[in-house]
């Protein structure tokens, strides 16, 4: 790698540690200069404005949130197992990810979600992008007779999504230290509540 894509690679990584917890909002490129020991004008000559921090910030966590999350589910199969897959890898990521703060999606959408512009825009096409996910997973598991047949994939989707929230919230704010286990729980009730009944003979 050479050294300008590793500085920025550093920086990256660096501000989306720091983003995860003072926001998108407080990282500024004095901030991270300091933060690294890079001057002002050297760090700019890769972002130009913060805006392009934040929207470049934004492309490099959805390409590590597709390594950890979505990649590694999209190897099980297709169906109940891919559901269980995307849930215990979304579970995971912030610890694997190294995010101080929980999860950079969840906070950022929160942080942005009044703010006009590109940086938001861009976080709505990727929350929508994930509840797709969510949902075409669901729908494959319908279509594979493992879901009920008159299961709605996009509200199976919001259900999974909204458990998975208020397990991150449990986790971060209330410092619930069996938070993991209880969204566990819930996910498993949620899960049941979707399969298809077994026929009688």
């Amino acid at each position: 790698m050479v050294k300008g894509a590793a500085t920025r690679l550093s920086i990256l990584t660096h501000a989306g540690r720091l983003a995860s917890q003072v926001g998108l909002e407080g990282l500024t490129i004095g901030r991270l200069a300091a933060d690294l020991a890079l001057s002002k004008s050297g760090l700019f000559a890769h972002f130009k404005s913060k805006e392009e921090l934040q929207l470049q910030l934004v492309e490099y966590e959805r390409l590590r949130f597709l390594d950890t999350v979505i990649n590694p589910a999209f190897e099980e199969p297709p169906g109940e197992e891919r559901v269980r897959a995307l849930f215990e890898h979304w579970l995971e990521w912030p610890r694997r990810c190294e995010q101080p703060g929980g999860c950079f999606f969840v906070a950022a959408s929160f942080e942005q979600d009044d703010r006009p512009g590109p940086v938001r825009d861009r976080l709505a096409d990727l929350q929508a992008q994930w509840f797709d996910v969510l949902a075409r997973s669901a729908e494959s598991a319908v279509k594979r007779g493992q879901f009920r047949a008159d299961l709605d994939p996009m509200t199976f989707a919001h259900e999974m999504y909204g458990l998975m929230l208020s397990g991150q919230l449990a986790m971060r704010l209330l410092r619930d230290p069996d938070a993991a286990e209880r969204t566990r729980r819930v996910f498993e009730k949620l899960v049941a509540r979707s399969r298809a009944r077994a026929s009688a003979n």
